[in-house]
């Protein structure tokens, strides 16, 4: 559906500002659809994303700061994260033996196990991204890494 369609608004005052507007509601689209698909999980997006850094750390230590610096969501608060996953028995925290400053955090069997569980959501299966061609989704990142530049 178009996005004049799902905002309601029958005009812009440019490509721009559609454009803008367009990415803005399509991340919040697919960050809701994500979650529904997390939930039967019992995680969340950030949550996620802090395990699929610790698996891809395995089995190396990540610290809080390491962890911040590779989220997707910077604004994300990595220690209450890590609290949380650490409740659910996902990770392990442990005071680093090189440096008493820093925390060592590890992915438990446990934790490896859930992602392995939701490796079939990989890639945004479910989301609606996969609704475009493979030349298509590579023609967004282009124009995404763009924006960024």
């Amino acid at each position: 559906m178009k996005i004049e369609e799902e905002i309601k608004q029958g005009s812009f005052k440019s490509e721009f500002q559609k454009a803008y507007i367009n990415v803005l509601y399509t991340s919040g689209y697919l960050e809701q659809k994500q979650s529904a698909l997390f939930k039967p999980h019992g995680i969340t997006l950030p949550q996620y994303n802090v395990l699929r850094i610790l698996r891809g750390q395995h089995p190396k230590p990540a610290t809080i700061s390491l962890l911040i610096e590779r989220m997707l969501d910077k604004t994300s608060n990595a220690s209450r994260i890590v609290d949380k996953l650490e409740a659910k028995e996902l990770v392990t925290r442990k005071q680093c033996p090189a440096d008493r400053r820093t925390v060592d955090v590890l992915i438990t069997p446990k934790g490896l196990d859930l992602l392995k569980e939701m490796d079939v959501l990989e890639g945004g299966k479910g989301t609606g991204i996969t609704n475009l061609t493979e030349d298509e989704a590579a023609q967004l990142n282009m124009l995404l890494d763009k924006i960024r530049d």
